[in-house]
């Protein structure tokens, strides 16, 4: 071997034992007490056992077979990071409640690749809680307008009209057509049929599938084709910006006062938010309001279909909400307040199908929590699917059982956290209960579906059903 190969030979050798003492130094540094556990692999840890994929009704084999061996809170090397995983209610709790002060919000920084620097997802700080306040007061603003809910309403009824003629649906088509015609509507001022819509929404479709791929800059992987359908996405919403800029300055011009009325009128007259930041909100405003709500209604439908007492309980509830109103008039913020048993559904709905399996976060400082001590500096993941399906928490955690949600529960937010929690609760999750709960509405009123055998949520660890969820459907 000649010094230039010897060279590169001890380098590569000296780069590994560097990976390799940073993978297992962390287990023999003076922490204190730590959580039992172990890294597993050199680099890779146990990543790729935590993230296999798993019905999201259960909490999977890696969790299964670590608390058993280690407790509910124990340490791993996830993500390339020294971990304590938690799937203990009172932690969960306790890291949720100290956001900024002894955790933060810290996604791989593959995922700032496709969301931006700028999106609220990632943001920590005081850049999170100013967009967050937006997010808040535009929703609050918004979200009891007639004019949205009838929106969301016509939307309902064009979905189940097509219907009419169809024995069996996919219904996470049906699903996502209706989130996505709801949120550009109400987000972008945009009929589902232009143009702009159409490109928005096939380069949604790209993003989705690179936020969950193996985050390789490559050209033409999934991550890649990611980013640059992110890089369009903003593009294109930036032109829209521009258009209603324009537009309205012709209107104020000639004082006329037909402005559209939708967030992204009310997000123009934002001062505290950058051009970029806009663009962010706007993007961050069609991943929750297309993809987890959609994934929301298959939940409920999928449940649904194995519980007909909790048909018949909604059945009666929504004819009781119609007959109070006249013949074609539209639902309003009252109608849906009444609807309580509905509202059970989808959070028994939320709970046994854990969308959001888990989040990602780590500590800012060290952490002392009962009899251990977590490291300034290394990975936490809160798994709320651990504590939405432990015995202990709920009984008979793997029924669907939405008469569980009649009782005052202590604590409830400790034990319920499908949205997050502390500052980082999602601010627009009453925003996608009621075009979940309109869509029973008329659903419930006019169809009875069975789900096709072999179906069920699995988590990738996105949740996603393999076939699509198809129904067989029946009008009433």
């Amino acid at each position: 071997m000649d010094l230039e190969g010897l060279i590169l030979l001890i380098g590569f050798a000296i780069c590994l034992l560097g990976l390799i003492l940073y993978h297992f130094l962390p287990l023999f540094l003076n922490f204190g007490t730590l959580p039992k556990g172990t890294f597993g692999w050199p680099l890779l840890g146990e990543t790729l056992s935590f993230l296999k994929p798993h019905p999201s009704t259960s909490t999977g084999s890696f969790l299964q077979e670590h608390c058993s061996r280690y407790g509910k809170v124990f340490i791993s090397h996830l993500f390339f990071s020294p971990t304590v995983v938690s799937c203990d209610q009172d932690l969960n709790y306790y890291i949720l409640q100290n956001e900024d002060r002894l955790f933060q919000c810290s996604y791989p920084k593959p995922i700032h690749g496709i969301l931006g620097m700028s999106s609220m997802l990632v943001a920590v700080g005081d850049t999170h809680k100013r967009l967050r306040n937006v997010a808040v007061s535009l929703v609050t603003t918004m979200k009891s307008k007639p004019e949205l809910l009838n929106d969301i309403e016509k939307t309902v009824t064009q979905i189940l009209d097509s219907w009419k003629d169809k024995n069996q649906v996919i219904f996470c088509q049906e699903a996502r057509k209706y989130t996505f015609n709801v949120i550009v509507k109400q987000v972008l001022g945009l009929s589902p049929n232009e143009p702009q819509a159409k490109e928005i929404l096939q380069d949604f479709l790209t993003f989705m599938k690179g936020l969950i791929s193996l985050p390789l800059y490559i050209r033409g992987t999934p991550y890649a084709r990611a980013v640059q359908a992110r890089k369009r996405i903003s593009s294109t919403v930036k032109a829209i910006i521009e258009e209603r800029r324009r537009r309205t300055n012709i209107i104020i011009a000639g004082n006329n006062c037909s402005k559209k009325n939708d967030f992204l009128e009310i997000l123009l007259r934002v001062d505290t938010l950058s051009e970029d930041e806009k663009v962010s909100f706007v993007l961050d405003s069609l991943l929750g309001g297309y993809e987890t709500t959609s994934l929301l209604m298959s939940m409920v439908v999928y449940f649904l279909h194995q519980s007909p007492p909790a048909v018949e309980q909604l059945k009666v509830e929504h004819q009781k909400i119609r007959s109070m109103k006249k013949k074609d008039e539209f639902l309003n913020w009252e109608d849906y307040r009444l609807m309580e048993f509905t509202q059970n559904v989808i959070n028994e709905a939320l709970r046994c199908g854990n969308i959001v399996k888990f989040v990602h976060r780590k500590a800012i400082k060290d952490v002392k929590f009962k009899d251990y001590i977590i490291p300034s500096g290394w990975k936490v993941l809160p798994v709320f699917s651990a504590v939405h399906l432990d015995p202990s928490v709920h009984g008979n955690p793997l029924q669907f059982n939405p008469w569980r949600w009649n009782k005052t529960q202590d604590q409830i937010c400790k034990k319920f956290t499908p949205f997050g929690g502390g500052s980082r609760c999602c601010p627009g999750f009453e925003l996608a209960k009621v075009e979940v709960a309109f869509f029973l509405h008329h659903l419930i009123q006019n169809y009875r579906w069975k789900v096709e055998d072999g179906e069920q949520p699995m988590a990738y660890p996105y949740v996603e059903f393999h076939k699509g969820l198809k129904l067989n459907v029946y009008s009433c």
